[in-house]
Parts: C-alpha cells; sequence; structure tokens
C-alpha cells in the first residue's frame, strides 16, 4: 500500500515520518521550497523571529519523540516567569488570576464573577446545539469572564471572536465536563493530572527547527512540485504533479482549505465551496527591540493581551525574550506583538507604517517606553492565519468523514484540532491507523 500526501507543513510532515519508520510506502507533496507551513522561524543579526507559533505545549511522550528526531539538545524551555500572563484593563496590564486563591481574592475580578464561579458548580443548565464559545462562559459564568479572560485568549492564542466559534468544535472537553460530572470547575479538579504533565518550549534556532529535523529525515519527499489535480481511480487516487503523474491506494490532504477546495472542485463542488466558507482572518506580527534600559515595565510573564472593549490597536504582546533566552542581545529586550484577527482584521491590512506606529505607541504607554521607535523592528504578514472553528466548519467535517472510506483523508489544522501538539497528535494517530489497515489488507 501507498500514501499520498499532499503539502508538508508540521501535519503532512509528521505522518510521512511516521509512515517511513513503520516501513509504510508514501509520497509527499510540498508546493514550496521550505518545509513547515506556517512554522518559520528567521535569525537576523542578534535576533531571532518566530513568523508563526512561537513555541509548542507537550509531555513526556511527545518529549521521547523529539528525541528520536535528535532535537533534546536544541530544546529551550520557557522559563518559570512566563506562566504569569497579563491582560490590559483599566489603563494597564493586570496580572490574570492563576488559580482560585487568587481569583478570589485577588482585584482583577468583580466580586459578581467571583460569586458566579462559586455558584458554578450548581449551574444545572446544558448547552444547546452550536452554542458558541462565548455563549457558554456567559451562562456558566459572567460576561465579565468572556470580556477579560476568555476574549482576549481566543484573540491572542487563536486569532478569533468567541461570539463566533463553537464550543463543541473549539474545546469540547468543557461540554463532557458539564454532561459528566454536571459543572466545568468540578470536571477540572476531578482530572487534574491526567493529561500528564505539559510543558511549553521551543528550539535553540526557533520553532522552524522541528520540520526542518523531519524533511532531513524523509526520503519520498519532492519539494517545489506542487499537485495540479487528483482524481479517483479502479484502485486509489492519481496525483498529478509538476515531476509527473503517481498512483496512490490512499489520499491525504494536509494543505490549508483553499488549496484542498481547488483539488476537490473537480470532484465534489459542493465540498469546495463548503471549505472556501472557512474564514482564516488575517494576521500581522511585528518584532519590536528596545534596550532593557529603556523598558519601565519588569516584563516578568509570558505577554499581554488586549480585550476587544478596550479598544486596543494590537491583539496582544508576547514578551519573547522574558519566555525564552536567546531571541535578542542580554542587554535587550524583544517583542512580539500580533494585530489583527477576527476582531480586527483591518488593523492588520494597515500599511506598515501606520503599524509600526500604532504598536510602539501603545507599547511605549503601557511599558514605560520614552523613546521615539524601537532599536530594531520588523513585520511579517499573514493574509490567512489561522482556520475558525465556527459554523462555517461543520458541514466541512461531514464531509471529510464521508469521504474517508473512499480513501480520501484529511490530517490538517482546519479539522479536529488546530494547535501544533494537536497536529502532531492527530498525525501519529494517522499514521498508526493506516498501518494497521495496511496490515489487515495483506493478511
Amino acid at each position: 500500500m501507498t500514501i499520498g500526501i499532499i503539502g508538508a507543513g508540521i501535519s503532512g510532515l509528521t505522518l510521512a515520518y511516521e509512515l517511513q519508520r513503520r516501513g509504510i510506502a508514501y509520497q509527499l507533496w510540498e508546493a514550496s521550497a521550505e518545509p513547515g507551513g506556517y512554522i518559520r522561524s528567521r535569525r537576523e543579526g542578534n535576533y531571532l523571529r518566530e513568523y508563526g507559533p512561537n513555541s509548542l505545549l507537550g509531555d513526556d511522550d511527545l518529549l521521547r519523540w523529539l528525541d528520536e528526531l535528535g532535537l533534546t539538545p536544541d530544546i529551550t524551555f520557557s522559563k518559570p516567569v512566563s506562566k504569569a500572563r497579563y491582560i490590559f484593563r483599566a489603563g494597564q496590564y493586570r496580572k490574570l488570576p492563576t488559580g482560585p486563591l487568587s481569583l478570589l481574592f485577588g482585584g482583577f475580578f468583580s466580586l459578581h464573577t467571583k460569586l458566579a464561579v462559586l455558584r458554578e458548580r450548581n449551574n444545572r443548565t446544558v448547552s444547546p446545539p452550536d452554542e458558541t464559545l462565548a455563549q457558554f462562559f456567559r451562562r456558566r459564568f459572567s460576561a465579565e469572564i468572556v470580556d477579560y479572560a476568555l476574549g482576549p485568549f481566543v484573540a491572542g492564542i487563536y486569532a478569533g471572536d468567541p461570539e463566533r466559534l463553537l464550543v463543541s468544535e473549539t474545546f469540547p472537553m468543557l461540554l463532557q465536563y458539564e454532561r459528566e460530572y454536571g459543572s466545568v470547575l468540578r470536571g477540572f479538579i476531578k482530572n487534574q493530572g491526567a493529561a500528564g504533565r505539559r510543558q511549553s518550549f521551543s528550539f535553540r534556532e526557533g520553532m522552524q527547527m522541528l520540520p526542518r529535523a523531519l524533511a532531513d529525515r524523509l526520503t519520498n519527499l519532492l519539494l517545489n512540485d506542487p499537485v495540479s489535480s487528483i482524481s479517483r481511480t479502479g484502485r486509489g487516487w492519481q496525483v498529478e504533479s509538476a515531476s509527473g503523474s503517481t498512483t496512490v491506494d490512499q489520499l491525504v490532504l494536509a494543505v490549508d482549505t483553499n488549496a484542498a477546495a481547488r483539488l476537490i472542485e473537480p470532484i465534489d463542488a459542493g465540498f469546495a465551496a463548503n471549505l472556501k466558507q472557512v474564514v482564516y482572518p488575517p494576521m500581522t506580527a511585528v518584532h519590536s527591540a528596545y534596550r532593557r534600559a529603556d523598558v519601565q515595565h519588569p516584563l516578568d510573564g509570558f505577554g499581554g493581551l488586549n480585550p476587544k472593549v478596550e479598544g486596543r490597536f494590537a491583539a496582544g504582546h508576547i514578551w519573547s525574550s522574558s519566555v525564552f533566552d536567546g531571541r535578542c542581545p542580554g542587554d535587550e529586550v524583544l517583542i512580539t506583538t500580533f494585530v489583527g484577527g477576527l476582531q480586527n482584521p483591518d488593523n492588520a491590512r494597515q500599511p506598515d507604517k501606520i503599524i509600526f506606529q500604532r504598536v510602539h505607541q501603545e507599547l511605549a504607554e503601557s511599558f514605560g517606553i520614552r523613546l521615539e521607535e524601537p532599536r530594531w523592528r520588523a513585520i511579517f504578514r499573514w493574509e490567512r492565519a489561522i482556520p475558525q472553528y465556527d459554523a462555517a466548519i461543520l458541514p466541512v467535517n461531514q464531509q471529510v468523514n464521508r469521504y474517508a472510506p473512499e480513501g480520501l483523508l484529511v490530517c490538517a489544522n482546519w479539522h479536529g484540532g488546530l494547535s501544533l501538539s494537536d497536529c502532531i497528535q492527530k498525525s501519529r494517530g494517522m499514521a498508526t491507523q493506516l498501518v494497521d489497515k495496511s496490515l489487515i489488507n495483506n493478511f
């Protein structure tokens, strides 16, 4: 059996690597000149920039897998101080509560919200179909939790809007806790530690070291080889690419929804139309470096997120040099700012000059920086950043499941989980399933 894989992002690379180490024939096509998809790292002089994901959250199993790839010496764990998260509120960044005591006795949330949290364990309401994250948290907690915790988190991490993202697609575990325990908080308490200890880390030269390590070990990866079409055959799928025609038994799409729609449209126009409805908001990343002595704020955390209700220009900032060593010279700080996302898409499309000006203004006001501009800065734009798990994803998921028995599979961040750890886990799981199917077919 031969498996075809289109797209050498983290999902396609991981799947190919797992198939190869299990002795299953595969072919991996990638249209661009380098692997990794959205994972891009660049060392520019003394500065290490991440254009996409800044870190990876994993457990001991993932660390053992990375050790197989020879990456253990290059792993850089996040600093302990980065556990703190800040939210902009009432004119300054305030530390978000990190546990029950700081939530109940700290001053971040109002008495109304604190009482709502205490009452949540007796909240007997049940999630209706297609409930959004915002609706779920308002129903079980309060509007303040949505505005000053959930909203900025969703905007900063997923470039999304909690008013549109479905709880069933983004955090199904919350619904499971509601069903099984009658309370989200009770569910968290009952399952503390069940998933194992998870750590946040990156690599010495950035996140792109991971896809490069995978690509270096693959024997059947074709770069600069875009796929022009796919079609069904009597025994599988025919793939036409720049390098020629190949027949595979099963075909895996590990590309974004636009690329998938282009390939699927001749086969199923309805499926393609649904794929095109999946939203990817724009996001612009700005990297700014300042002398440590010129920044009054201690930057003692992971970064600061901006609630939509505060009307800030940026979605938030990662204090990159506070999270990982080696991001800039020792006497400087490096801040990564994200502008745009679904809640403020037009901000991401402003001219470079405007974005630089607005970002520096917010950084200067928020962190006590009395300078006209940073010592160094750079910009990178994603017109299509992160797929949104809103109502448009539901018919897509149904059609993905319908085509699986025909040997057309999906292993991408727009189906079944979009974080890096999700994508790696899904790819490894799919490899196991394909190997098991191969063994059954050969029996």
